[in-house]
């Protein structure tokens, strides 16, 4: 599963207004909302449930929340590049500043665990996750994680 399939590019933003895990959470399912048809409230509290079974930073700077959403029918995903980074409850109790959501259908079973090993796969390039870091443009942020070769207009 491409992550081009996943992620849209209204879907990546550059956040500097989060200061704690809670307020990530929330400011993602903002985001969300616009993009599942899906209440942000309805959302947040799909994030927050998935939390509490242990956190989703997985280290390094990077935290992968998920959830499963009963109205959707196909698997989403939202990226945050953060300009300040967030205590995450990480394993390595590292800050997070880069997060990959990832929001499928209550039902989608294996497809939603490709989904998460894929995008887990990609983060772990520490090579695309210092690109990542250096650039505040959505756009380039979106062909970086995808690989798109899609021109931008300047």
């Amino acid at each position: 599963m491409e992550l081009s399939m996943l992620l849209e590019p209204q879907g990546v933003k550059v956040v500097s207004d989060v200061t704690s895990k809670k307020r990530l959470l929330q400011s993602l399912a903002d985001v969300a909302e616009g993009l599942l048809d899906v209440s942000a409230s309805e959302i947040f509290e799909a994030l927050q449930e998935r939390e509490s079974l242990g956190p989703t930073g997985v280290g390094h700077g990077v935290a992968l929340p998920h959830a499963r959403l009963s109205a959707l029918t196909k698997i989403t995903g939202v990226f945050f590049r953060l300009e300040r980074p967030v205590n995450f409850d990480s394993a390595d109790r590292q800050p997070v500043d880069l997060v990959f959501a990832l929001f499928a259908p209550a039902d989608t079973g294996v497809d939603h665990l490709k989904a998460l090993a894929r995008v887990s796969r990609t983060l772990r390039d520490a090579e695309l996750c210092e690109k990542l870091r250096a650039n505040s443009d959505p756009m380039t942020l979106h062909t970086l994680l995808t690989g798109g070769a899609e021109s931008q207009a300047a």
